[in-house]
């Protein structure tokens, strides 16, 4: 709880720092509405899926009403979620041919939690041996190692650290290799992520994702997201996703409802997004479906 509760705290000020927490603050003279609305859509779409078309269509015209450009987002966000697209097709142990062989590409490694000692789990290498295939297939791209502080008894160990020392150990070079080892959740991965390759990695404009299988198309969605809500115009996202490389997870799922609080927090709605991760959320509290 102690975790949750700073982590909430850190968030807020991380999002007020980075400007993502103020994704609606032109959307009307009570962003809150906005809010609401974007609540609704991807709660909507998280427990009923395509029952809830309809009304998903009608709450994204109201959202274009109160605001145009935030309307038109997430139309795409949602075209996107919807699509049936992500994760298709899934590229098993390494990127598959093709890609770009420059710094326009950036591997993006998605962390897992550690062990309490610090210690790296073995889903997480077999994360990373999927990403050192793909950085020597592709030795002039970008790793990005993106996690952070999640051991319960070591303070000073973070997903992202530990990813970083072991890619480098296995011969990675050293200037290849971004650390970003502040974020908690996935949808943190996305937003920090971007702050570090658009403020300080110009060159690089295509994603690939590197995650365990049941993990990439919610890592795609955020990511392609996190892209269209900074957009100044649709179309003129600064980083795309292209690609993915996939460990095959014996076991592991994310559900619609998962996604949903992630596209919330995206929003920067961290409160209700928490309430989504840990079951506290009451879909009730939303107008009924029929």
């Amino acid at each position: 709880m102690r975790r949750t509760i700073a982590y909430l705290l850190v968030s807020c000020i991380a999002f007020s720092l980075a400007g993502c927490g103020n994704r609606n603050d032109n959307a009307s003279d009570d962003p809150r509405t906005v809010e609401k609305i974007v609540e609704e859509i991807a709660v909507d779409y998280g427990t009923y899926g395509a029952e809830a078309e309809d009304r998903i269509n009608t709450l994204l015209k109201k959202l274009s009403d109160i605001d145009k450009g935030t309307g038109t987002r997430w139309k795409e966000i949602m075209d996107l979620w919807r699509s049936g697209e992500l994760g298709r097709p899934l590229h098993y142990d390494v990127l598959p041919d093709g890609l770009p062989d420059t710094d326009e590409l950036c591997i993006v490694v998605l962390g897992f939690q550690l062990n309490p000692d610090g210690t790296m789990k073995e889903e997480l290498v077999e994360r990373l041996t999927a990403a050192l295939n793909s950085a020597k297939k592709y030795p002039r791209a970008y790793v990005v190692c993106t996690g952070g502080g999640t051991a319960s008894e070591n303070e000073s160990a973070s997903e992202a650290g530990e990813m970083a020392k072991w890619l480098i150990g296995q011969g990675v070079e050293k200037n290849r290799v971004i650390v970003e080892d502040n974020s908690i959740t996935t949808a943190q991965n996305a937003i920090f992520t971007y702050d570090i390759l658009t403020s300080l990695y110009p060159s690089v404009k295509k994603l690939a994702i590197v995650s365990s299988d049941y993990h990439i198309a919610t890592g795609e969605l955020l990511f392609k997201a996190e892209s269209i809500l900074r957009a100044n115009a649709p179309g003129n996202e600064k980083l795309e996703v292209i690609s993915n490389a996939a460990w095959k997870a014996p076991s592991g799922s994310l559900s619609a409802m998962f996604q949903a609080g992630a596209l919330i927090e995206l929003f920067g709605d961290v409160e209700t997004a928490f309430d989504i991760y840990y079951d506290n959320y009451d879909i009730h509290g939303l107008p009924p479906l029929h």
